[in-house]
């Protein structure tokens, strides 16, 4: 469902209508399943993973011969860790992950290979400085995956994230957004989940706002044509200075 409002001000953009509360509140009646994290659509699970893993392998990460394993990864707005446990822990040490409903994220918490849980939304979260005495890298991410929940931060909130992430990329390190797109050239609000759908001007406006260069970017195939899903995108990006 679409939806506009109107203040004395005008017509707010789609993003502007975003709210970080009321979107909470509808997760937190979801049920923690795959079913429940994928809208309904729990079999195109395997067909978004196998995506995934074929994006980055193309960015030369991955568990087969001459990929790039990566120590530590980063995955926000993890669900119940659909990702990290069906793709990121085949290759990373040591994934932390940032989940807002705290019911989503039980499991993971005794789950291998997962460090820590941070049971906040993404425009809350704040990554942790090394303690004294602590290795000055153990809190760098060789990767930060982020996937079908940027669409519940409002622009200044998503510029404001991959700042943050920016900040704790390793040297090297690489960001994934993977997101639904419009059909259009327009942003568009849904007001029951309180989410808006980025068109794909404003994403790399986004990128490049919070200092980062498209490193790559394709479409996902192979989702099953009865799911009648949206356009879905994944970009790679790296920050502009290098680091």
């Amino acid at each position: 469902m679409s939806g506009s409002s109107q203040s004395g001000k005008g017509t707010l953009r789609p993003e502007a209508l975003v709210n970080n509360a009321d979107a909470k509140k509808y997760w937190e009646a979801v049920s923690a399943d795959d079913d429940g994290m994928l809208g309904g659509f729990a079999f195109v699970s395997r067909a978004d993973l196998r995506g995934s893993r074929t994006f980055l392998a193309k960015m030369g990460i991955g568990n087969k011969p001459g990929q790039r394993q990566v120590k530590r990864a980063l995955e926000g707005g993890a669900g119940i860790g659909r990702i990290t446990e069906g793709m990121l822990l085949d290759f990373v040490e040591e994934v932390d992950v940032v989940e807002p409903v705290a019911k989503f994220t039980e499991a993971l918490k005794s789950k291998p290979g997962v460090r820590r849980v941070y049971n906040v939304g993404l425009e809350g979260w704040s990554p942790e400085q090394p303690e004294e005495g602590e290795d000055a890298t153990s809190n760098q991410y060789g990767l930060v995956w982020t996937q079908w929940c940027t669409g519940y931060l409002n622009d200044e909130q998503f510029v404001a994230y991959l700042k943050r992430c920016r900040t704790v990329l390793e040297p090297g390190g690489l960001i994934v957004i993977k997101e639904n797109l419009t059909t259009t050239d327009a942003d568009d609000f849904d007001s029951q989940d309180s989410s808006v759908t980025r068109c794909e001007s404003s994403f790399r406006r986004i990128f490049e706002e919070a200092g980062f260069r498209l490193a790559r970017s394709e479409l996902q195939r192979g989702f099953p044509p009865e799911a009648e899903l949206l356009p879905v995108k994944m970009y790679a990006l790296k920050a502009k200075d290098g680091s």
